[in-house]
């Protein structure tokens, strides 16, 4: 009999050993491991990134229209340009924390604060414009942050669809989900909540915006998956487009007349398909 317990109490232990060390993250069925975030600004450098500017070309920035400071990285907007990753990307999320600062410049002084994050950017630098790589661009500006805009050659080889409703902003097409389907090669598709009477003015600010005033942090997520793009501003889906072409390259950030800091540009790896 005290063999027979005494072989129980070892099980029992053995039993609650192999317990202790057992990962319950990894016994559980179907979790798979997040997908590691990839910081595309690491905060100290522009390491993985290119500078260019116009009439300068690749890595000339004399007047540190593009520069780091505790962290943050400041766009003087002085001169126009952009900064360009080194890699192309396909199916992702990509998380950008912006706010505008107070100085502007050249024929934007006193207009609307601009700027733009450009996606499935190719070809050569300074190919639209002599300033951007063709692209497709989510708008940075007062009154239409999540505007989207053709940065194109006029081909279908940039263009994209999206639902749009009955009425335009003259003749430009406003996004509302479950819309008629639009598909454009040039121009632009305004978010659902622009001002229909929008002004390029300085300080614009429409009755919907969801984008924060001057001087206040805002977070805009874009959803990157195949051919399709889903803008978030501040958590509110206000754009959405499909059949984007191209659907794959470098990503840029605009420099254009207008202040601006960031302070997070944060890349989540997407499986094509799924969101």
């Amino acid at each position: 009999m005290r063999k027979l317990l005494g072989i129980a109490c070892l099980f029992i232990m053995l039993s609650s050993t192999a317990l202790a060390h057992t990962d319950p993250k990894k016994e559980t069925d179907g979790e798979k491991p997040k997908p590691k975030t990839i910081q595309l600004f690491n905060k100290k450098n522009l390491d993985g990134w290119y500078i260019f500017i116009q009439d300068r070309g690749r890595n000339q920035d004399p007047k540190g229209v593009f520069t780091i400071n505790d962290g943050i990285l400041r766009i003087s907007g002085e001169e126009w340009g952009c900064i360009t990753t080194d890699e192309e990307y396909e199916n992702y999320k990509l998380i950008m924390e912006f706010k505008w600062g107070e100085m502007t410049f050249g024929s934007r002084k006193n207009a609307a604060r601009d700027n733009g994050l450009l996606f499935h950017s190719v070809g050569e630098d300074g190919g639209y414009s002599g300033i951007w790589m063709r692209s497709i661009e989510c708008n940075i500006i007062e009154g239409g942050v999540g505007d989207f805009i053709v940065v194109g050659d006029g081909t279908d080889a940039f263009s994209i669809t999206s639902p749009v409703a009955k009425e335009r902003h003259g003749t430009t097409p406003v996004y509302q989900k479950g819309g008629e389907l639009v598909t454009v090669n040039k121009g632009r598709i305004n978010w659902w909540g622009r001002d229909p009477n929008w002004k390029d003015v300085l300080g614009f600010r429409g009755a919907k915006d969801v984008d924060k005033p001057v001087g206040e942090w805002n977070k805009l997520e874009c959803v990157v998956k195949g051919d399709k793009i889903d803008i978030y501003v501040n958590g509110k889906l206000v754009n959405q487009a499909i059949n984007v072409r191209p659907s794959k390259g470098k990503i840029q950030v605009q420099s254009e007349g207008a202040e601006m800091f960031v302070r997070r540009l944060d890349m989540i790896p997407l499986k094509a398909g799924k969101k």
